[in-house]
């Protein structure tokens, strides 16, 4: 947004985030994002204010002109077709915000604003920030950490359809809980075809699996950045066993430190996204859009090792070594073979021309942002 703004030489109203959805978290933006620094730091690119002028606040409360940007656009659609519609309407407000912009095929110069933006000008709450710094250094003082991204919340299994490991009852909940949301779209799903091709978070004990064949022993100090795992602690039995030194922030911290937190989900994402980002190795179970960003913040920050996992691959092999036709050593050669250039070392961006969902994420591998070292490139 801040770079379809500065394209069309608009002036920026600090978004207002989302409260309707499965999360209902009535954080505000200026709650979890650092409001000041992301207006000062971006003040020689476009002018960014806290709300509208009064006269136009007045104008919006009677017709405010509401749209959502077409998918995946380039630059030329914002300035054909939603530059004209901001000089009509002199306010214009997009209900949806989420991959309205082009992975490929921008001018540099967007693509680099892109990078500022979301790598140097978003910036954490000062409350966020302290706390994210103590869990980090606590993890720290133990030595070398991984962080287990693990997507096992109820939420995502419902949206998602992907039900392998979970019992009948569970599922018959999970089904139920899709039907009742109107904007999820896909109701009808094949939970074993949708596996098969690699679609589904692997589940925590198919990720137990994984972290040995990877060469992870025992004693491995491992954070898990998520939600509520689905099933709680029976589902993560099988981790616990393996992994005994398992943390989260709520064994790290007091309740008293989370008070503030609670029932403020993306703020707790928030403080995981600060674990993720300071990890030795982050290891994404699904690549949704925090797994995403934080590949490619890591990258920014020099390509820190990120481990991302071939679902595709990995349910195949976990297939034949369950049903017994491979042996663990064959097992676990394959799937750290199949992961031997998945490690977060630069690499090209895949581009699939006309098929913007399948090929790889912009800020996932933000390419034209990284010297040989990460970190934002000269292009004066």
């Amino acid at each position: 947004m801040v770079t379809i703004a500065r394209h069309l030489n608009l002036t920026l109203v600090v978004p207002e985030l989302d409260k309707k959805s499965f999360w209902a978290d009535p954080s505000d933006f200026g709650e979890i994002f650092d409001v000041d620094h992301f207006i000062n730091s971006l003040r020689d690119e476009l002018m960014i204010v806290k709300e509208l002028p009064l006269k136009l606040q007045l104008r919006t409360k009677k017709r405010l002109y509401s749209m959502p940007p077409v998918s995946w656009s380039n630059e030329t659609y914002y300035l054909k077709r939603i530059l004209p519609l901001a000089r009509k309407h002199k306010v214009i407000h997009f209900d949806k915000s989420d991959s309205r912009l082009a992975n490929n095929g921008l001018p540099i110069q967007l693509q680099m604003l892109r990078c500022r933006v979301n790598f140097e000008a978003l910036r954490f709450t000062p409350q966020i920030e302290a706390l994210g710094k103590k869990l980090v250094s606590t993890l720290q003082r133990n030595g070398q950490f991984v962080v287990l991204h693990l997507r096992y919340e109820m939420d995502m299994l419902s949206f998602s359809g992907c039900t392998h490991g979970c019992s009948s009852k569970e599922t018959e909940e999970l089904t139920r809980m899709r039907y009742a949301y109107p904007w999820w779209k896909e109701k009808e799903i094949d939970s074993e075809a949708k596996r098969l091709q690699g679609l589904c978070p692997l589940t925590p004990e198919e990720i137990t699996l994984v972290l040995k064949a990877l060469g992870f022993t025992e004693d491995t100090l491992i954070y898990i950045a998520s939600g509520e795992i689905y099933g709680g602690e029976r589902r993560l039995a099988a981790l616990k066993a393996a992994y005994p030194k398992l943390v989260r922030k709520e064994k790290i911290l007091s309740p008293d430190e989370l008070r503030p937190f609670q029932n403020h989900s993306t703020q707790m994402a928030a403080l995981d996204y600060m674990v993720s980002l300071a990890s030795d190795i982050f290891i994404p179970s699904y690549d949704g859009n925090m797994a995403r960003v934080v590949e490619g913040h890591r990258r920014y920050m020099g390509f820190r090792k990120t481990i991302v996992l071939d679902r595709k691959k990995l349910v195949e092999l976990l297939d034949l070594f369950q049903g017994g036709a491979l042996s663990w050593d064959e097992f676990s050669g394959a799937v750290k073979e199949a992961h031997k250039s998945r490690m977060g070392q630069p690499t090209e961006r895949k581009i699939i021309p006309g098929q913007p969902k399948e090929e790889d994420y912009f800020y996932a591998n933000p390419q034209e942002c990284l010297g040989s070292n990460g970190g934002l490139r000269d292009v004066s």
